[in-house]
């Protein structure tokens, strides 16, 4: 992924940072000089449109930046300068430089900056300039991970409110199946104890459920029964009174986190169709709404990045790491990798078992070999990352009889699980 050629233009300067939440320590050395500064600025707009200014004012440009992060606070900050170049650096790679010359693990902020620029001078092959890709692009990665995060913020939420209801109204989490729903936080709000819900009449039960669009007559009748001979778990008004508080706050950051959601949803379907590669991915089996536009952000536009499939399993995590030591050897997780982008293909690919058959046969393939479910959707992704990027790359729309024709060519013995 990195290309040694794209630092051949002349910089007139380089720059290391080590950023922070409030202030940046900046390493400074200007091209073929021996002599290297250090300074410190605030993170404030003016400070640093400060800092930038002078420093083109005194080297001109192009000046390289080396950096910990290829998004956040700074690098947007340092992206409008258009002579900046920005060169992320992973920080895994930095701590790792830093304890090859200090192994007592001693840190500072200053000394970071000037190995951030050590490694950019030294290594130059190893790092490649940070090119931003379109601003809908850009808009769609931000937004399917911050819509993911919410998703967590749900079941963390919901994760709670059912701790809490055990403690003193446990009936509440039999009458729902799906308790990170606007229904459920409705209820709770409307009932939030087993004695308040009981004294409700049967018709304000019947309409706040038709209200919430639940028809099914015979699961109202149960539910309404169900809870006019419910006994309570327990009287005592220091349990009762605290979890019901408790509950009533917990159901009202449900409901934000849900009304989030939608919103975020929305404007992923309004973005995602703009890009011209969506028509890639919109009909994958098992992609879906959410998954269509996860794995369009996952692979981006930008088509050298990546060049091979290979770089792609390695970069996102699903490409296992193989250790050697002596006579020993061993596989195990990579643990450095984008987790949202490794959560992204195997999240896919688990959809896909049921709605491709030859990701069906795969995955029992693998698990008649002993490996466990998580295992096998691993190696599923593995092998779905090796035909999407190839359509991504041929900007091919995938076809499912067309692999598998592919498949029963090459004599593949998946070929002989499908049939013909």
């Amino acid at each position: 992924m990195k290309d040694g050629r794209l630092l051949e233009q002349p910089f007139t300067a380089y720059v290391g940072i080590d950023w922070a939440d409030t202030k940046h320590d900046i390493c400074v050395q200007a091209a073929g000089a021996p002599r290297r500064e250090s300074s410190c600025i605030a993170h404030r707009v003016a400070a640093i449109d400060e800092w930038a200014n002078a420093l083109h004012r005194r080297f001109g440009g192009p000046i390289a930046v080396a950096l910990e992060l290829a998004k956040g606070p700074i690098v947007a900050a340092l992206q409008k300068y258009d002579f900046f170049v920005l060169f992320p650096i992973n920080p895994a790679t930095l701590a790792k430089y830093r304890e090859a010359f200090q192994p007592s693990g001693a840190k500072n902020d200053p000394k970071d900056a000037e190995l951030a620029l050590d490694l950019l001078l030294h290594h130059p092959e190893r790092f490649g300039p940070l090119r931003p890709q379109s601003a809908a692009m850009r808009t769609l990665v931000s937004l399917v991970e911050r819509r993911r995060q919410l998703v967590g913020d749900q079941t963390r939420l919901t994760n709670r409110l059912c701790d809490t209801l055990k403690q003193y109204y446990p009936q509440a989490l039999e009458w729902f199946d799906d308790r990170g729903t606007m229904l459920f936080c409705d209820f709770l709000d409307r009932w939030p104890t087993l004695r308040s819900v009981k004294q409700a009449r049967t018709a304000t039960l019947e309409a706040f459920f038709h209200a919430h669009h639940c028809r099914s007559a015979s699961r109202i009748s149960a539910r309404i029964g169900s809870i006019r001979e419910a006994a309570p778990l327990t009287e005592d008004p220091a349990i009762i009174g605290p979890c019901r508080l408790h509950v009533l706050a917990l159901a009202a950051q449900l409901r934000a986190v849900l009304a989030a959601i939608v919103q975020f949803e929305h404007e992923i379907a309004s973005v995602a169709p703009t890009l011209p590669d969506y028509t890639l991915f919109k009909n994958l089996p098992g992609a879906g709404a959410q998954l269509a536009p996860r794995l369009l952000a996952a692979f981006g536009e930008q088509r050298e990045r990546f060049r091979s499939a290979d770089e792609l399993q390695k970069y996102v995590g699903i490409a296992p790491v193989t250790e050697r030591s002596g006579k020993q050897c061993w596989v195990h997780w990579r643990l450095q990798c984008p987790k949202f982008l490794r959560q992204t293909f195997v999240e896919w690919a688990a959809q896909t078992i049921p709605r491709s058959s030859w990701a069906g046969a795969y995955y029992r393939q693998q698990r008649a070999k002993g490996s466990s479910h998580h295992i096998a959707v691993r190696a599923l992704a593995f092998k779905w990352i090796r035909v999407l990027y190839r359509c991504w790359q041929t900007r091919t729309p995938y076809n499912e009889t067309v692999y598998l024709n592919v498949l029963r060519k090459r004599g593949s013995l998946l070929a002989g699980k499908l049939g013909t």
